[in-house]
């Protein structure tokens, strides 16, 4: 296997140069042909010294440690494709092969790492149906949850990596623009420059994060309201307990949302899932949430609200539970 991949990167060259500047990958070299030679590269560099290449975290959120998982099994993959991968495409599909359980937004940076396509027929590779419920628009692969941005027991602040695909396409040019020149401003020490420049950028929507592992990144900002359940506010009986179950259960956590829309307050509407576990169902059957059934009919969530006042969780041990969304209208009409 490692005489497959030293072969590999010794019969690669730099293109010759040309007349217009080239855009360059994350290697240095051409992204039309840094994608199957870089990989060989970096799986041979790996097999010497269990290093994963530098830069990557700049591309995906997952850890150090977990990055090393990944390129153990694309060695291996590697190690058994007969014949090796020779065209991007060919680099691309081993790769989606060998890591199938890895995130999407994990999985379209690592390709991006390389230059490689990003396929538009994952799903034909997998051959599996797309797993959303009826009604999803799309999907947000989070980085780590503060616990300051948890407002209460069903809303929060959550940021994207700006690299993903989905933000990638929709990254404002002002935005791509304001980064470039923070990035200009620092490296000449322009301390104030910087600050006013990231300013303009927190105000359209995105920021620059400290990732364990990864760095500065920038991200965009999402405000979350949990589909189909009510806790009671922090000014109310069991809401602060209500919240603290969400910080205990989310904070420090990447989540995956579906996002169903939006709200009247600009907040996207989603099931939340954190390492597996639906945090709805995790809030009603531990009593820290109404079913809201005015806005979702699910009928299992209806259940789980049954459980917990049956057996007097959380809020249903209080002697007369108020309904949020009553206590809202009240201290509406009170101003």
């Amino acid at each position: 296997m490692g005489n497959a991949l030293r072969f590999l990167c010794g019969s690669y060259q730099r293109p010759a140069a040309a007349e217009e500047p080239q855009a360059l990958g994350p290697h240095g070299v051409t992204v039309e042909s840094v994608g199957v030679s870089a990989l060989a590269q970096d799986l041979l560099h790996f097999h010497v010294t269990s290093e994963v290449p530098r830069g990557l975290s700049k591309y995906v959120s997952s850890s150090k440690k977990a990055q090393i998982t990944w390129y153990k099994q694309l060695l291996k993959a590697w190690s058994e494709a007969k014949p090796p991968p020779k065209s991007p495409e060919e680099a691309a599909t081993l790769i989606i092969r060998a890591l199938q359980k890895l995130q999407k937004a994990n999985l379209e940076g690592l390709l991006a790492f390389y230059g490689l396509p990003l396929p538009q027929t994952t799903e034909e590779i997998f051959e599996v149906p797309p797993s959303w419920p009826q009604g999803v628009k799309f999907e947000l692969q989070t980085l780590p949850v503060d616990q300051k941005a948890i407002g209460d027991g069903d809303g929060f602040t959550v940021y994207v990596s700006a690299v993903v695909p989905r933000e990638a396409a929709s990254l404002p040019q002002e935005v791509k623009e304001a980064a470039t020149r923070r990035a200009n401003a620092q490296a000449v020490k322009d301390f104030k420059q910087a600050k006013t420049i990231q300013e303009h950028v927190i105000a359209a929507g995105y920021r620059f994060l400290k990732v364990p592992n990864q760095g500065e990144i920038l991200a965009r900002k999402y405000r979350i309201r949990l589909r189909g359940i009510d806790a009671p506010e922090v000014g109310m009986p069991y809401g602060k307990e209500a919240k603290e179950e969400l910080v205990k259960m989310i904070q420090g956590e990447c989540l995956k949302i579906l996002v169903y829309g939006e709200d009247k307050y600009g907040r996207c509407v989603g099931d939340v899932y954190c390492n597996g576990v639906f945090i709805q169902e995790h809030l009603l059957k531990r009593g820290c949430a109404w079913h809201y059934i005015a806005f979702d009919q699910r009928p299992e969530f209806a259940m789980w609200e049954k459980e917990a006042r049956h057996g007097r969780k959380g809020l249903w041990s209080l002697p007369e539970p108020e309904k949020p969304w009553e206590w809202r209208k009240q201290r509406r009409n009170c101003h």
